[in-house]
């Protein structure tokens, strides 16, 4: 046999010297959980080790991170109901804590890339990421809203606006509204494929955000749907977006990969939260060897062609290069 493949496995120095694909610690976006206060620390029950953060806290959180060379954080906010209202006019407010701690973290940590999330369900009474009028999702009626979310957010310091809301037209619309307000170097990165999935649940839990009627299927994608997520990507190319995102990442890596293959832009993809319970609840079940599938998990994402990775194993990650 003249082709044995094996030879370039004989040894872990021969291995690593091939190796395809590379993770580093830098690839990563860490989401973390903020509640107004101080001092608060609450676990999520269904997502072991996550929990949500006073700023005080929080602020501990991306020292910790930075000592292990994590500098990426999307921020999300867990809401008081009495704050909510069909208008998430609560975003826009200017005593706001998510803004507050926005602030706050730039004043700490300067050199830290801070993204945010732009959709109105962590305001909205309503618990739909668009405006909400005759039990239908308003399009039109949401893209002001997001506007002027994304600039108030700008305007606290974010580096990258997230809009994770699927509104035909909105990143057009934050693209303008931020430029018109002086926040042109400010980036955005679109949820550009965001499918109507079974494994946000345990996100939904963290932030108490849950439509408080039917689902998000008529603005979020049908997971049997590829060829779509080619059309979003091009609207999203052409109105501005600076990076394309794949959500959730491990059940789509071939739509993480047909993205890849047909743009010249960043894609970035987020390991959602019930990717990360189930295999969490798999690793204390003893079922399989959770440090060895973790970074494996990672590399299969990394491998499809994400640029970046939304995890919230990302500090997990980082701490095991550093014992490494």
């Amino acid at each position: 046999m003249n082709e044995r493949p094996r030879r370039n496995r004989k040894s872990a120095a021969i291995r690593d010297m091939i190796r395809e694909t590379e993770l580093h610690v830098t690839d990563f976006i860490y989401p973390l959980f903020l509640v107004d206060g101080k001092g608060i620390s609450v676990p999520i029950a269904s997502m072991p080790g996550i929990s949500r953060y006073s700023e005080d806290l929080i602020i501990r959180q991306i020292e910790e991170c930075i000592v292990l060379g994590l500098n990426n954080f999307v921020i999300f906010p867990a809401v008081e109901d009495s704050l909510k209202d069909k208008e998430a006019s609560y975003a826009m407010r200017s005593d706001n804590f998510y803004l507050r701690t926005i602030r706050s973290i730039k004043q700490h940590f300067p050199e830290v890339c801070l993204m945010s999330d732009v959709a109105m369900d962590p305001y909205s009474s309503d618990g739909h990421d668009g405006y909400v009028l005759g039990g239908n999702i308003d399009n039109d009626r949401t893209l002001p809203i997001l506007g002027r979310m994304a600039v108030h957010q700008a305007e606290a310091g974010i580096d990258i606006v997230g809009p994770s809301d699927m509104m035909d037209g909105r990143v057009q619309h934050i693209r303008e509204s931020l430029d018109s307000a002086g926040f042109s170097d400010t980036s955005i990165m679109s949820y550009t494929a965001k499918y109507a999935s079974a494994y946000y649940g345990p996100f939904r839990d963290a932030l108490d955000s849950a439509p408080k009627f039917g689902d998000k299927k008529t603005y979020q994608m049908d997971p049997a749907n590829k060829r779509e997520a080619l059309r979003e990507a091009a609207l999203d190319e052409a109105e501005g977006a600076d990076y394309l995102m794949v959500k959730p990442a491990l059940c789509y890596l071939d739509v993480i990969q047909t993205l890849k293959e047909n743009t010249t832009l960043p894609i970035a993809a987020y390991n959602v939260s019930g990717e990360y319970a189930m295999l969490k609840a798999a690793g204390e079940k003893g079922w399989i060897n959770y440090d060895k599938a973790m970074p494996e998990m990672l590399l299969s994402i990394k491998r499809a062609g994400a640029d970046i990775i939304l995890s919230y194993f990302a500090k997990e990650y980082a701490q095991m290069r550093g014992k490494g």
